[in-house]
């Protein structure tokens, strides 16, 4: 019999907040497989640590400064990608940002700069890549949505906003989902539960936060996830193993939403 694995070799894959955590995770799983990655994202000063790791895979990259609730900022960066690739083959929308505060408190600008990014943005992305993808032929996006999108976080977290718009996200994908599946264009969803990133880790390293005994003891694998078990669900979505997979979201959360 002979190994299967997966190849996506000589594909391009764009993937937005890929500069450092999950994101850079993927990018650096996708490359292992033999893709092309660019990098669409705002930390300019993460760019090259991110290209370095990546092409030590052997993989091309390209970073390209991107805000993607900015509509012409995404014009710009898929204007740039287009001279450089003669197609997008796949789409991960991993970029997101949050902020606590309680809703009885919580400035409108703080809620539509976090909507804005996590859920408009990857609208705006999904809709350009994907009138790139429908005249291609074809293509494949991944959402990285949450599993905040699926339940409220305990304490509860003051997190409103950033639930909401993750739960946005699961909705998007399954109405894309449903618009592109005849255009040959799947769109699935990751949902993944408390990870160890650089947004996370100082929550994580300080003894008895009432939030992390929460956040552990509510899991039943009893730990928070590392970047990198993300990647498996998503190369899976991106690939023809998946072939007859569309519009769902799969929680990545060591069986926290099971619960």
């Amino acid at each position: 019999m002979s190994k299967m694995c997966f190849d996506f070799e000589g594909k391009n894959v764009l993937i937005t907040g890929a500069e450092r955590g999950i994101g850079l995770e993927i990018a650096k799983g996708f490359a292992k497989c033999g893709a092309n990655i660019i990098i669409a994202g705002i930390m300019n000063d993460e760019f090259p640590n991110a290209e370095k790791l990546i092409k030590q895979e052997g993989a091309e990259c390209v970073c390209v400064h991107t805000d993607i609730s900015d509509e012409v900022s995404v014009k710009k960066m898929v204007n740039t990608v287009k001279e450089k690739f003669e197609r997008i083959d796949i789409l991960v929308n991993n970029a997101g940002i949050n902020k606590l505060a309680p809703a009885e408190e919580m400035p409108l600008e703080v809620w539509q700069r976090i909507i804005n990014v996590n859920f408009t943005g990857t609208f705006i992305m999904c809709r350009e890549i994907g009138s790139i993808m429908i005249k291609q032929g074809g293509g494949n996006i991944v959402n990285i949505a949450s599993m905040s999108g699926l339940v409220v976080n305990p304490l509860p977290q003051q997190q409103c906003a950033y639930n909401s718009s993750k739960a946005g996200v699961i909705m998007l994908t399954k109405c894309l989902a449903n618009e592109w599946a005849e255009k040959g264009i799947r769109v699935n969803a990751v949902c993944p539960g408390f990870t160890r990133t650089p947004l996370t880790a100082k929550r994580l390293d300080t003894p008895n936060d009432p939030a992390v005994k929460k956040w552990i003891g509510g899991t039943p694998m009893n730990r928070v996830a590392n970047p990198d078990e993300m990647v498996g669900i998503v190369l899976y979505y991106a690939s023809e193993f998946s072939s007859f997979t569309t519009g769902t979201c799969i929680p990545i959360d060591g069986g926290y939403t099971c619960l």
